[in-house]
C-alpha cells in the first residue's frame, strides 16, 4: 500500500500541474493567437480558455489598445532641392490579431519604413515654404496612405503627426533673422500706434480744455452783463420811485429849485464842454430845455 501511494502521488501532482497549465486567462484589451499542430486554430479574446496540452500553443499575444510610436527623423528633399529632417508620431491600433501575426514580419519596422517612404513622396512634391506651413495637409495625406496600406496587416492607422521639421542650418539662420525683423517691425508698429493714440488723446484733451475755458469766459461775461443790466434796472427803478414819491408829495417851488440845482451839479460833473444856465433858476421849463441842449451838444463834442 505505501508503495502504491508513493507512485500515485507524483502522478496526481503531475496531472494537476498539467491541468493548471491548460488553463489560460486572456487579459482585457488583449488577444491571443492559438495554433493546433502548427496550424492556426483560433483567436482568444479576454476571458478564461483551455488548451489541449502538446497539441495547442499560443503563438502571439497582441494588445488591442491604441499604440503610439515615435519614429526618428527622416531625411527628405523638397521640390526645390532643400534637404530637411522630419520626424513623425504614428497612432495606430490592431484590429485583427490573426492578420497581424501572419500578414507581416516585424510590423513596427514595416510601419516605420512605409512612413518614411510616404513622407518622402509627399514632401518631394512640395516646396520648402509650403512644407513649413502645411503640416495639417501633410498629416492628412500620410494618414490616409498609411491607413490604406496597413489594412492587410490588421492595423488601423488613426492619425500621423509631423512632430518636427528641421531645415538646414543656413535656412534656419535666415528664418530666425526674418522672424526677428518681423518682430521688430511689429514692435515699431505698436509703438507708432501708441504714440498716435497718445497724441490724439492729448489733442482731444486740449480741445476739451479750450472749450471749457471758452464756456467759462462766456458764462462769466453773461453773468457780468446780467449783473450790469440788473444794476441799471435797479437804479432806474429807484429813480422812478423817487420821482413818484416827489410827485406824490406835491413839492413847492423851492424844492423844485433845489432839485434843479442838484441836477445841474450832476450835469456839471459830466463830460459836457458847454453849459447853459437859465437866468431864472425858478423856471423849471427853462432848466429842462438847457439840460436837453447840453445833452445834444455832448455827442457833437
Amino acid at each position: 500500500m505505501p508503495t502504491v501511494l508513493i507512485v500515485l502521488i507524483p502522478i496526481l501532482v503531475i496531472a494537476l500541474l498539467l491541468l493548471i497549465s491548460c488553463i489560460c486567462i486572456v487579459p482585457q484589451a488583449n488577444a491571443y493567437v492559438v495554433e493546433r499542430l502548427g496550424v492556426y486554430n483560433d483567436t482568444w479574446s479576454a476571458g478564461i480558455h483551455f488548451k489541449v496540452p502538446f497539441l495547442m500553443r499560443i503563438v502571439n499575444k497582441v494588445s488591442m489598445k491604441e499604440q503610439v510610436v515615435d519614429f526618428k527623423p527622416q531625411p527628405v528633399i523638397t521640390r526645390d532641392n532643400v534637404t530637411m529632417q522630419i520626424d513623425t508620431v504614428v497612432f495606430f491600433q490592431v484590429t485583427d490579431a490573426k492578420m497581424l501575426t501572419y500578414g507581416v514580419e516585424r510590423p513596427m519596422s514595416a510601419i516605420e519604413n512605409l512612413t518614411a517612404t510616404t513622407l518622402r513622396n509627399i514632401i518631394g512634391d512640395m516646396e520648402l515654404d509650403h512644407t513649413l506651413t502645411s503640416r495639417d495637409v501633410i498629416n492628412t495625406k500620410i494618414t490616409a496612405i498609411l491607413d490604406e496600406a496597413t489594412d492587410k496587416w490588421g492595423i488601423k492607422v488613426n492619425r500621423v503627426e509631423v512632430k518636427n521639421i528641421i531645415p538646414p542650418a543656413e535656412i534656419q539662420d535666415a528664418m530666425e533673422k526674418q522672424m526677428k525683423a518681423e518682430r521688430l517691425k511689429r514692435e515699431s508698429i505698436l509703438i507708432a500706434e501708441g504714440e498716435k493714440t497718445a497724441a490724439i488723446t492729448k489733442a482731444e484733451g486740449e480741445k476739451e480744455s479750450a472749450i471749457l475755458r471758452a464756456d467759462a469766459v462766456r458764462e462769466q461775461r453773461i453773468r457780468e452783463a446780467q449783473g450790469e443790466a440788473q444794476a441799471i434796472l435797479e437804479v432806474q427803478k429807484a429813480l422812478a420811485d423817487s420821482l413818484r414819491l416827489l410827485n406824490d408829495a406835491a413839492p413847492n417851488d423851492k424844492v423844485l429849485a433845489l432839485k434843479s440845482l442838484e441836477a445841474l451839479a450832476k450835469v456839471a460833473d459830466g463830460r459836457a464842454t458847454k453849459l447853459i444856465i437859465p437866468s431864472d433858476m425858478q423856471n423849471l421849463a427853462g432848466l429842462v430845455t438847457s439840460i436837453k441842449e447840453m445833452t445834444a451838444d455832448t455827442p457833437k463834442s
